[in-house]
């Protein structure tokens, strides 16, 4: 073995190579300060090699890009691990990057005769934010879409060149799968490689000047072997465990709904350590962004890059501290302000939600199978995802669902005037709509021009407190029956039980002189109140959401509901599917039923 080792080195050298870097010098011994530079390396060689496995699964297009992290997260063994652990090393090398940088201005590291070393860590720093943000897009998710979309919208404000550079970067005029390849190039390939020639200029401009020593040296002079070498390892294996503390909370990393370009996000947001200047945005509106976008981020790169030339006078020094010390206090409150606005925003709020429960749909979903046309087809003709967009669209100018516009927003109380449809058809809503109080109240016709009409006054006529107790009991069958004709799934176990009750309802439906005075019930019954034939069913929703003006519905006393059908506003499909919602009835896994 000996012979052979012999051999390779009077080909290679490698023994020089091995003791010029075991055993360089650390000027007053190894410290717990100096750790951060080979942290960082260690974690950039961790992305080197997820990124590796991760891009033997991953598939760069509009129609795969989404689905093939899906398999990667939900199907690849350790599949989720390996995302989880790529993902939070790319923060923990930003946070690193930052520790780095303010050791060696602490230090002074970054004066003469280290600039051009200060300054290749300073675009390391640039690489590695940019290799954060091509990231970002790759699931081709809600979050990473549109956050990328404000992020490649800011490149369209530069002056002269904003236009023709954003259309290079976005890889024409809309986002897609040129987008996509592009952003895949950098990040896999053009970034990466980027990275790995300045740690190469930035170990070979270290090991050429050789490390500063902190005032005043603490020991004597060591080698890097082992004394320093043993603190480094023990840094990457504490910042490792956090990192892997962080995966197995998260099970991995997050993956939203797949992209969908005609559904606007207000949840998106960029990564936590992009917070800052996402906020910042926020002070410089309309033609103003450029000054947060472009000219003050341009000052401080400016600045930072100006460090060694002042730090040649004590005094510049300290100003180089204090600066840095406010420009990390800034950034910090940046991102306190835009968390703290998140908070308080009702909006933001709904708008995670709803991305929660896309993104456990989409999942869900696409465990039964994608199809060709990709996963965003699955929510696309899905009602559980499309019933409260379409109705937030088209009905919450007038009806609730449960107090909001049926995604979670909430809506003035002022605008109420018509019924909240929250459980519409089930035995609860026909319960309150026959009470007194209720049916004239915010929930049912309060705000209708209904509640001066005939069916309110009969309310308050047979279901007072003062009706009899057979009277009562009369019209519960009735709301029974007229319940039972919805046939909603989540009542078949007791539509079944309460079988004679009902069919007593309905022969009080079919009487002449109670319902069928002004209903039309299956052969009974007159006209001009809508037709209680099937109440509530599948048929009978689609087709009063279609054209309440109908005849079998409200015909000439229709209060102010658009007509959807007719006028087109809402196509078959969709009428469905808002139907279908309502009705609380979609697809349900077998296994979580």
């Amino acid at each position: 073995m000996r012979g052979a080792l012999d051999w390779l080195d009077n080909r290679t050298g490698y023994k020089g190579l091995v003791h010029e870097a075991l055993f360089e010098n650390v000027p007053g011994g190894a410290r717990w300060r100096y750790v951060w530079g080979s942290t960082l390396v260690f974690f950039f060689t961790v992305q080197l090699i997820t990124g590796t496995f991760l891009w033997m699964a991953y598939s760069p297009g509009t129609q795969t890009a989404w689905e093939s992290v899906y398999y990667i997260q939900n199907h690849m063994w350790g599949g989720w691990f390996l995302r989880g652990l790529h993902h939070f090393v790319a923060q923990a090398m930003t946070i690193l990057l930052v520790l780095h940088l303010m050791q060696v201005v602490i230090d002074g590291a970054y004066k003469a005769p280290r600039e051009v070393n200060f300054w290749s860590g300073v675009i390391l720093l640039l690489l590695v934010m940019a290799l954060s943000l091509t990231g970002y897009l790759l699931p081709w998710d809600q979050a990473g879409y549109w956050a990328t979309a404000v992020s490649t919208n800011m490149v369209a404000i530069s002056p002269g060149i904003g236009q023709g550079l954003q259309t290079v970067v976005v890889g024409g005029s809309s986002y897609g799968h040129h987008t996509l390849t592009r952003f895949f190039a950098l990040h896999a390939g053009v970034i990466p490689g980027g990275i790995i020639a300045f740690i190469v200029a930035h170990i070979y401009l270290f090991r050429r000047h050789g490390v500063h020593p902190k005032e005043p040296r603490r020991g004597p002079d060591q080698g890097f072997w082992p004394e320093q070498i043993l603190r480094d390892a023990v840094a990457c294996l504490a910042v490792l465990l956090v990192v892997i503390f962080f995966i197995l909370r998260y099970h991995g990393a997050p993956l939203g709904a797949p992209a969908d370009p005609s559904e606007q996000f207000a949840a998106a947001r960029p990564e936590w350590y992009f917070l800052f200047l996402f906020q910042l945005l926020k002070y410089f509106p309309g033609s103003t962004e450029i000054i947060g976008a472009i000219i003050l981020p341009g000052l401080l790169l400016l600045l930072l890059i100006a460090m060694p030339y002042f730090g040649k006078w004590k005094l510049g020094h300290r100003f180089n501290l204090g600066f840095m010390f406010a420009l990390l206090l800034g950034a910090g409150l940046l991102t306190w302000l835009a968390v703290n606005d998140d908070k308080n925003d009702p909006e933001f709020h709904a708008a995670e939600v709803a991305a929660e429960r896309d993104a456990a749909r989409a999942v869900d979903l696409a465990g039964h199978g994608i199809p060709i046309t990709g996963a965003l087809s699955l929510l696309r003709e899905d009602s559980y995802t499309q019933g409260p967009r379409i109705f937030a669209r088209n009905c919450a100018s007038c009806h609730r669902y449960d107090g909001h516009d049926g995604m979670g927003n909430p809506l003035p109380k002022d605008s109420i005037s018509a019924s909240d449809l929250k459980g519409f058809g089930s035995r609860e809503w026909i319960a309150r709509f026959f009470d007194p109080e209720e049916i004239v109240g915010p929930k049912h016709w309060g705000g209708s021009a209904l509640k001066d009409g005939d069916m309110v006054a009969w309310v308050l006529e047979h279901a007072s407190d003062d009706a009899t107790a057979g009277a009562k009991d009369s019209l519960h069958k009735v709301q029974l029956a007229l319940s039972a004709e919805a046939g909603l799934n989540s009542q078949v176990a007791l539509d079944k039980r309460d079988g004679l009750l009902i069919a007593e309802g309905r022969v009080m439906l079919r009487d002449p002189k109670s319902c069928a005075e002004c209903h039309k019930f299956y052969e009974a019954g007159g006209t001009g109140s809508p037709d209680l034939t099937g109440y509530a069913s599948r048929e009978w929703l689609r087709a009063f959401i279609a054209d309440p003006a109908h005849e079998r519905f409200f015909g000439d006393n229709n209060d102010r509901m658009p007509s959807f059908g007719p006028e087109k506003t809402l196509s078959d499909k969709e009428i469905g599917m808002v139907s279908d919602w309502l009705r609380g009835e979609w697809f349900v896994s077998p296994v979580k039923k």
